[in-house]
């Protein structure tokens, strides 16, 4: 079984993903977390970040085993990362490597922003996980500030709606829902209550397990 779940930043589809997984006994995939490697690449190289020979060709060259969450967070690389998803050519170097991840037995659960339309179209279940930005900002405020990290309601809240203006504006793979997606909106829902919610749609949708 195939769950695919899609949604903008801070919108809580990560975690819902980790803990479908979990609770599915399926691996997970966050797939933003290749964009950040390529994106951290090009940080630590010292390449423009509108380089996109050399985005494409770190693309290329990444593997799953390659990715070290912990090393990968942070405002900087998020940025870099937006900005290397819009390059056609980087996207397309990682389809594959999702794609394969997906198709391996017993299936996976993936979260990105455009897993149900393009990387798994055939996913069994999708979900679009979404949340109002004033809320998906104070989740986001409220963590990196727990990190320790000095920044603004405001800042975070801009960041996310330019982040949201580009990935949904973006020529390929851009942010949306797929027609057959189940449509989950967080913005009113505790951690708990979302996990409860998801885990209907997919008993409901896709064989149980």
């Amino acid at each position: 079984m195939i769950i695919a779940i899609d949604g903008p930043a801070a919108s809580g589809k990560g975690t819902l993903a980790r803990r479908l997984a979990e609770r599915f006994g399926l691996p997970h995939l966050d797939t933003g977390l290749l964009y950040r490697a390529v994106g951290r690449g090009m940080l630590l190289a010292g390449h423009a970040l509108d380089d996109e020979e050399t985005a494409t060709l770190i693309a290329s060259r990444l593997a799953l085993a390659d990715l070290r969450p912990d090393a990968l967070r942070g405002d900087e690389i998020a940025e870099a990362a937006s900005r290397v998803a819009q390059m056609p050519p980087v996207r397309a170097a990682l389809v594959q490597l999702q794609r394969r991840f997906a198709a391996t037995p017993p299936g996976a659960v993936i979260d990105g922003r455009d897993i149900g339309t393009v990387i798994c179209p055939e996913a069994e279940v999708k979900l679009f996980v979404t949340a109002s930005p004033e809320v998906r900002a104070r989740r986001r405020h409220a963590e990196l500030t727990a990190r320790g990290e000095t920044v603004t309601y405001d800042d975070v809240l801009a960041d996310l709606k330019r982040r949201d203006a580009r990935d949904a504006g973006r020529a390929v793979s851009p942010l949306a829902a797929a027609p057959d997606a189940h449509l989950l909106d967080t913005s009113d829902l505790d951690i708990e209550a979302a996990f409860r919610a998801a885990v209907d749609i997919v008993q409901g949708d896709g064989p149980v397990v």
